[in-house]
């Protein structure tokens, strides 16, 4: 198949670090998908109970991406309270699990304790009535919400490695990514997609235009396209291009959704497995290209890579995103209910 090559300029405008995932619309798809499904049961009551009045699972599924600045707003006291008690808390959000590997297992290379899996854990653990104190019953759910979005975004689970002749790699030990033969690549936030050829790849796949601003960077990292971007395609492809609608659509299609089994502590493990295979689709016929260095607003340096994409991949990669947004709001709505029966 042809491929594109999508050049990286060397810009320096994004930070390499994991995040967000999904953004804003996506966690709110699968927060407004659980709150639909949940409707009527003891788990709606149980969440209502620790919810402030207004709130519903859609509108907190960005509160753990808001602690991180103020671009939601002002921080509010509860949000400066688990900062200051979480020194951790930006990675929480994902694990780095090579890509090419099939299970996830805590010690492996690119796991800790504090990343997305051993997080879910945790909160599951307090809203059964056994956690260690480490959050409260509403962090919890705070956290949980949003945490099953990201788990179910394959580059926060799957993570790309390079070696220095520019190949992807599998590091058997954090020890091996040194920076030197094996390069971590951020998430995928290193791996640079050229702009002008994404719009270019979107109009030829009969994406339906949208109304966004042009771009001001040149590059998109790749951890970036499978955020957003992703999200606003498979919106465009299904007519529905607002969080309530494609909610709303998403649940009146009955899609089949199967969930997990066994104890609700085991799920988020569950997941990470099957966002692995995700993952493995999203860097079907990716292949890395020129690598450059750029510079963090800090000062530090880091390698970046140009990449090539199959030439329609807007199409099968916002399919998968679709699906997994779905996979997203069924398997938090199925928890609840497993928690809370």
């Amino acid at each position: 198949m042809k491929k594109l090559a999508l050049i990286a300029a060397l810009s320096g405008a994004f930070l390499s670090t994991n995040a967000m995932a999904w953004g804003n619309a996506g966690h709110r798809i699968v927060g407004a998908i659980a709150d639909n499904l949940i409707k009527g049961s003891n788990a709606e009551k149980q969440v209502r109970a620790l919810l402030q009045p207004g709130e519903d699972l859609e509108k907190i599924a960005n509160w753990a991406d808001c602690v991180k600045g103020t671009f939601c707003g002002p921080q509010t006291q509860e949000m400066n309270d688990y900062v200051a008690a979480h020194p951790k808390h930006s990675e929480y959000h994902y694990t780095d699990v090579p890509f090419q590997l099939t299970e996830y297992h805590l010690h492996g290379a690119g796991t800790s304790e504090h990343d997305v899996v051993q997080t879910l854990q945790q909160c599951i653990a307090t809203l059964q009535g056994k956690g260690d104190g480490k959050f409260t019953k509403r962090q919890a759910l705070l956290i949980l919400t949003h945490l099953a979005g990201d788990i179910h975004q394959p580059l926060h689970v799957g993570a790309a490695f390079v070696d220095k002749e520019g190949k992807f790699v599998v590091p058997k030990s954090d020890k091996e990514i040194d920076s030197l033969n094996i390069f971590d690549s951020r998430g995928g936030n290193n791996l640079q997609m050229d702009e002008a050829a994404l719009a270019a790849a979107s109009a030829k796949s009969g994406i339906p235009a949208g109304d966004e601003a042009p771009s001001k960077y040149p590059t998109k990292p790749f951890h970036s396209y499978w955020d957003t971007t992703v999200v606003d395609y498979a919106m465009r492809r299904s007519s529905m291009r607002t969080v309530d609608k494609f909610s709303q659509w998403a649940v009146d299609g009955k899609p089949v959704v199967t969930l997990p089994k066994g104890d609700a502590i085991t799920w988020p493990e569950q997941w990470a497995n099957d966002s692995l295979v995700a993952a493995k689709q999203a860097y079907t016929d990716v292949k890395v290209g020129v690598a450059s260095k750029q510079t963090s607003r800090s000062g530090d340096t880091y390698t970046v890579w140009a990449m090539t994409v199959p030439d329609n991949y807007p199409v099968p990669s916002s399919a998968l995103a679709r699906e997994q947004l779905i996979k997203g709001g069924y398997n938090l709505a199925g928890l609840l209910q497993k928690i809370w029966p």
